[in-house]
């Protein structure tokens, strides 16, 4: 389904109890986050805080913070069902004769019909504040007891390419300084500043505009690794079946989600960067201080009594894994398309989203996990993983204990494990140079004669199928309980 708005969204979790709502009064420095931490660790609801300290407006988190929620936020029961929709999607042909071509018009009327548009108004232009606004009427959050500040972390950041028209959605967090302005955290390697840098070359501000709380599919997507180009709110269009309503903002050239919560217009100076940090990020570690560019605020506008919808990042799991577990789920089936040999994929809690990538592949050829590796590499926003571990296909990436089980009996690290350099993440504090860093390869498949392994391969124990149904059968005549 497509909600219409968050407020719809927030329904549906209260219908189905993965919503806690909580009337006790709450600080926002800390102690939300502390309260937010228990509960994602223990795999707990999206927690709505209607008390908060020094802030007449409620507090929305972890409503993305499990798999289920994830799927609900996309409108669907499960990540497998959108990962099977994208995945029917992507396997259509080229047209070539007319009949490919007459086949191929539903699946482009689906793209037309959910491209985003634009109307007169929305929820977002209830208060429109062009003087006298503050982002201290807001319950942001501070998250960690180190933090620099209070920190804007589930932010819709618009901008333009100057250069060529297209508008970019990413999320970037947002130190907040003063009242009207904040950082700007975007890294070097992110569209937005992509955008800035290009409009740096211009001598002029950037303009931007930040959605807080729009429709749920329209936060994730803005949160996904997408290739240059591509509209993040085409995207979401696509996923939720339905083209996100946008809304021209007031004080800048750009246009916004019109559910969305709250919407702040204004600025970067080409110029100006302030000192940025640090930050408990989804590391589990500080970000370290550093420069980034300024923002500053023209405008506010917001609905009535808006929900301030944020995420507390730290130690993984957090709300912020389950948005990128979701990114690899629904968009595994184009991974597949440029490597066919790929069966699953996962990038697991503990490794903090890109440090670690286990891919299981149906091996054919000599070297063929090594090719996969590079692949990977060289794939957008892969090029940050700092370890890739290739098992074969019938292993199950999610099963960390088989995973290592392989590695630990089927490398030989002088031949089973490559490296390699180039571009890391910048929150990587363990890199020698800042943006560069080491890349490990570990190939754990079973080796071919042709690899090297000219004695011979066992295969591993297993029990005969025959066996296991007759232990099944008689299982509670042993005298053990059902299992």
């Amino acid at each position: 389904m497509a909600y219409r708005d968050l407020r719809e969204f927030v329904d549906r979790l209260r219908q189905l109890g993965e919503l806690r709502e909580i009337g006790a009064e709450v600080d926002p420095e800390l102690e939300i986050a502390e309260i937010n931490n228990r509960v994602v660790k223990q795999q707990g609801p999206a927690l709505l805080f209607s008390n908060v300290k020094g802030s007449r407006f409620p507090v929305l988190v972890n409503a993305f913070g499990s798999p289920r929620r994830m799927a609900l936020a996309l409108g669907a029961e499960s990540l497998e069902e959108i990962r099977e929709d994208v995945s029917s999607f992507l396997k259509s042909e080229v047209p070539q004769g007319l009949l490919q071509k007459l086949k191929a018009i539903p699946k482009l009327a689906r793209l037309a019909s959910v491209q985003p548009k634009i109307v007169k108004t929305g929820p977002c232009k209830e208060v429109i504040l062009k003087k006298d606004f503050s982002l201290f009427d807001f319950p942001i959050l501070k998250c960690s007891p180190d933090d620099g500040g209070k920190y804007i972390t589930l932010p819709c950041v618009f901008t333009r390419n100057p250069e060529t028209g297209l508008r970019n959605v990413g999320m970037y967090r947002m130190q907040v300084f003063d009242a009207v302005t904040t950082g700007m955290h975007w890294h070097i390697h992110k569209h937005g500043a992509a955008n800035y840098r290009l409009q740096q070359g211009r001598g002029e501000p950037l303009e931007v505009a930040v959605a807080i709380g729009p429709e749920p599919a329209v936060t994730w997507a803005a949160s996904t690794p997408m290739p240059e180009g591509f509209d993040e709110l085409l995207l979401a269009g696509f996923i939720r079946k339905k083209p996100v309503e946008l809304v021209k903002c007031e004080t800048v050239d750009l246009e916004v989600p019109a559910s969305s919560e709250i919407v702040l217009e204004g600025y970067v100076d080409p110029e100006e960067t302030v000192l940025e940090g640090p930050f408990g990020d989804h590391t589990g570690h500080y970000s370290l201080a550093g420069q980034f560019p300024k923002f500053h605020l023209t405008c506010i506008t917001h609905r009535r009594n808006p929900i301030y919808q944020t995420t507390v990042t730290g130690r993984p799991p957090m709300e912020d894994f389950y948005m990128g577990d979701a990114s690899v789920r629904i968009f595994l089936p184009a991974i597949q398309m440029l490597l066919p040999e790929v069966v699953d994929i996962n990038l697991p809690a503990e490794g903090v989203f890109h440090n670690l990538v286990i891919v299981s592949i149906r091996k054919d050829y000599p070297w063929q996990a090594r090719k996969v590796m590079h692949s990977l590499w060289g794939m957008g926003q892969m090029m940050f993983s700092k370890i890739i571990v290739v098992v074969d296909a019938e292993v199950d990436v999610h099963n960390l204990s088989d995973v290592m089980w392989r590695v630990g009996n089927n490398i030989d690290p002088k031949w089973d494990v490559t490296f390699t350099e180039g571009p890391v993440d910048v929150l990587d504090h363990s890199s020698r140079e800042r943006h560069l860093g080491t890349k490990m390869g570990i190939d754990a498949t079973t080796k071919l004669p042709e690899e090297g392994c000219t004695h011979g391969w066992p295969p591993p124990i297993t029990m005969s199928e025959e066996i296991r149904e007759l232990v099944s059968r008689r299982w509670l005549e042993y005298g053990f309980e059902k299992t």
